[in-house]
């Protein structure tokens, strides 16, 4: 079970997605009926590691963030999961094909700060600092293909 939180104000578990039919329509794109009705969805920012998700629908801009079973116990305890993390490393989470490479060496970086998109199944994923921290060294090279886990930007 899993909860989903669209622009902070409206929030859906997981039972509620069941009656969607959504058919890939692409890189990122879905055709989606509901209701009888047709929408056209795209996936154009994405950070897996925070679970939030840039997503336009009939050409409106949503936010996205999905909430597993422990992101909702935290909540209920009313504690907070989040605090200042210093990164270390930056491994690839999937195998893919290096597309771009945002961050420079000697850079300080905060919690989201876009560093490199990885190609991966056909979809692009901008990977981003999942905290603070400088990068040391950038490990990896425009266009070089990475497997899951490599090494791609040593932060110090």
């Amino acid at each position: 079970m899993y909860k989903i939180i669209v622009d902070d104000q409206h929030e859906f578990d997981s039972t509620q997605l069941e009656d969607l039919d959504a058919i890939a329509d692409g890189i990122n794109q879905f055709h989606i009926l509901h209701d009888n009705k047709a929408y056209r969805a795209e996936i154009f920012d994405q950070n897996p590691v925070d679970r939030k998700y840039a997503i336009r629908v009939n050409g409106t801009i949503y936010q996205v963030a999905i909430k597993d079973e422990f992101d909702l116990l935290v909540k209920k305890l009313g504690l907070s999961a989040t605090g200042t993390q210093q990164v270390k490393d930056i491994k690839a989470p999937m195998p893919g094909l290096v597309l771009e490479i945002m961050a420079e060496v000697g850079q300080t970086v905060e919690k989201g700060t876009p560093l490199l998109i990885l190609e991966a199944m056909k979809m692009e994923n901008v990977i981003k600092a999942p905290g603070e921290g400088v990068v040391k060294e950038i490990k990896v090279e425009k266009g070089q293909a990475v497997d899951k886990g490599q090494l791609l930007i040593e932060m110090e």
